[in-house]
């Protein structure tokens, strides 16, 4: 069976990562990765489909366990990704799709180098401010903090393999789709089926 493709979609808070992740998920089907965090959940959100929330008690519980592919301390929080859905639904031949920061995106290449990972950029800082600002949901205080890790975080681009810049959602998200579809085309992500044709084992 050919193996299922980690994708990685990061980038700083306010670059959009997350509307290109929903997005990129309704439209190919791939399985998304649900993280885990402490922090309390947002209008809306829902324990098992957007977080598993879970006490500090519990992450640390589930650290010294092992059982995070990533893990990372952000805005006096934690947010970690389990292992055990991840692999086996790529064992199974699925693809997953992940929306972490630059730090998690770091941890999941050191544990599994094959993953594709997508630096998504906004357009300019201007307008990450005011999407940041948009959401309402931050003190002025908490928004300062968010803008200053945006900044360090926007000079993390080469660490990566891709870059999308977000000014059209629409743009940004077939941009990432192609490049999807054209990792899954490399000849190193298709031995499996390439050896079973020619009868090589």
């Amino acid at each position: 069976m050919k193996k299922g493709l980690l994708v990685v979609i990061s980038g700083p808070s306010g670059a959009g990562k997350g509307s290109i992740y929903r997005q990129v998920i309704d439209r190919t089907g791939m399985k998304r990765s649900v993280s885990v965090t402490t922090r309390q959940p947002r209008p809306g959100e829902v324990d098992g489909v957007d977080y598993y929330f879970r006490t500090e008690e519990q992450y640390q519980q589930m650290i010294a366990a092992g059982e995070f592919l990533e893990t990372a301390a952000v805005y006096r929080n934690y947010y970690g990704t389990p292992k055990a859905p991840v692999f086996e639904n790529l064992d199974n031949g699925y693809d997953v799709l992940f929306e972490v920061d630059v730090h998690g995106a770091r941890s999941i290449k050191k544990q599994y180098p094959d993953a594709v990972e997508i630096f998504i950029m906004p357009p300019s800082f201007e307008e990450l401010e005011n999407r940041l600002r948009g959401r309402g949901t931050e003190s002025e205080s908490s928004l300062r903090t968010r803008l200053s890790s945006a900044m360090n975080e926007l000079g993390k681009y080469e660490r990566f393999d891709y870059i999308v810049f977000n000014d059209d959602l629409e743009e940004a998200v077939e941009k990432v789709i192609a490049i999807i579809n054209a990792e899954k085309c490399k000849i190193k992500n298709n031995m499996s089926m390439i050896n079973s044709l020619l009868g090589k084992k």
